[in-house]
């Protein structure tokens, strides 16, 4: 298991309670550590509202941002990367795809630190 993923902090904000449960429940199978302070989160993990999204973003700063869907669409997942979100994700949640986008959210934080 990735150490990295695991010393992670997650802030999981703006989801129905049935959905911030699996995403949580899914984040805490593949170790990392949830959050309820976002200034203490590495990465966010927001609702999705197309009308909201550019101000949820900015909302947390230079933190990363992954908008979450209940359903996968090609026109969100753009929209939301178009708005500075730094990936997209929909339901249900594999841990598989979520050590995927933290894996890369840590390659893309160690290639800006080199920079």
């Amino acid at each position: 298991m990735n150490n990295s993923v695991q010393s992670l902090k997650v802030h999981v904000t703006g989801l129905e309670e049935p959905m911030r449960h699996e995403l949580s429940d899914a984040l805490r199978s593949i170790s990392c550590h949830l959050t309820d302070e976002p200034r203490s989160a590495d990465i966010v993990f927001c609702g999705w509202d197309p009308n909201e999204v550019s101000k949820r973003i900015s909302a947390y700063g230079c933190k990363p941002v992954v908008i979450v869907s209940r359903l996968p669409d090609v026109s969100g997942w753009l929209d939301a990367l178009e708005a500075g979100a730094v990936d997209y994700c929909a339901s249900p949640f594999e841990p598989v795809q979520l050590r995927w986008i933290l894996e890369a959210h840590l390659r893309g934080k160690v290639r800006r630190a080199a920079a």
